[in-house]
């Protein structure tokens, strides 16, 4: 048997800890042989968390944790003071390499600040973003950054891409994915200061399939797989995502209890409806890893239930099995020899 890749989990992070956190782990090493869950939190609350599943007690370990980071708290106090924290001795696990991947719904401050400052970042690596992926008509594409850099550079977009190509040619196996950037238009010539920066520099990146700007009304389209852009321009473009989602389901639900007809209607259209929408449901795709960090750190909704958090322990898998952090690496290192 192939050596476990392994996966410390935040058990005391999110809205629905650990409850949800626990149940995710346990559906995650359930579906996966290839897996080892390391659940890092109040070792007596998880405990009793576990004892209601039925798994294989040989691939889940309990490591205890005294204390919680809570989502309100400053970051950097945070990480620096509540070194028993189920967030910081997680990252730790990772640093020190007795884990593969991490995984929190809890603060993503602490995650991010965490994730830079103990498990580091590859030499290189300018910045490391959070890069989830989003559902398309064509499948998914890759949204980098979300909610890292806010202040990001023209060198950091180009890294971005380049990182993020890397990530969806290995673990998605898309070849020569498309890379656009977030724009307010489609001409070379618009844009703010740092796009207009930013744009020539991409198209002249000789390792990345360029294709040009990319407005915000494309991205569902799947008009590029990879869209490159700053934090704060990509965080609304995310919460905008979510929330027109959550809004269409409730306006189709509406539409379909509306009348008695609508409902026969929909008692015909259930299966094959639930079956379309099931590719929209952004559970599915799991979290955001932070790519361009020396291990892997997934961050997840902080309402995350157990099919979010299983399906973001499981992006670890495949990271770990496709070398990601490795390629990533190896790319940027031969631009510094």
């Amino acid at each position: 048997m192939s050596e476990l890749v392994k996966v410390a989990v935040d058990a005391m992070g999110g809205d629905h800890a650990p409850q949800e956190i626990v149940k995710g782990a346990v559906e995650a090493v359930q579906e996966s042989k290839a897996l080892k869950v390391f659940l890092v939190g109040k070792e007596a609350t998880v405990r009793q968390e576990l004892a209601k599943y039925t798994y294989d007690q040989s691939r889940i370990e309990v490591v205890d944790a005294t204390e919680v980071i809570d989502m309100a708290e400053p970051p950097v106090m945070a990480i620096r003071n509540k070194k028993d924290s189920s967030i910081v001795k997680a990252l730790y696990l990772v640093k020190h390499g007795e884990c593969d991947g991490y995984v929190s719904a809890g603060s993503t401050g602490a995650t991010l600040v965490g994730g830079q400052v103990i498990v580091g970042r590859i030499k290189g690596v300018e910045r490391s973003p959070l890069a989830p992926l989003i559902p398309t008509q064509k499948g998914v594409s890759l949204l980098i950054d979300c909610g890292a850099n806010v202040d990001a550079r023209a060198s950091h977009l180009v890294q971005f891409a380049r990182m993020g190509s890397i990530y969806m040619e290995n673990a998605m196996h898309i070849q020569k994915p498309t890379v656009a950037i977030l724009n307010i238009g489609a001409e070379e010539e618009k844009g703010n200061a740092l796009v207009k920066e930013t744009y020539p520099l991409l198209k002249n990146c000789p390792d990345i399939n360029f294709i040009g700007s990319i407005e915000a009304r494309d991205i569902p389209a799947g008009g590029a797989d990879i869209i490159v852009c700053e934090a704060f321009s990509g965080n609304i473009v995310l919460k905008m995502y979510e929330g027109v989602a959550k809004s269409l389901m409730q306006v189709i639900k509406n539409g379909l209890m509306s009348s008695l007809s609508s409902k026969i209607g929909a008692l015909l259209i259930k299966k094959p409806l639930k079956a379309a929408l099931k590719d929209y449901d952004l559970e599915k795709y799991g979290g955001a890893p932070m790519l361009g960090l020396n291990g892997l750190v997934v961050k997840t909704h902080g309402s995350a239930k157990a099919v979010e958090v299983k399906n973001s322990i499981l992006q670890c898998v495949i990271f770990k099995e496709m070398n990601v952090s490795e390629k990533i690496r190896e790319r940027l290192s031969a631009d510094n020899q």
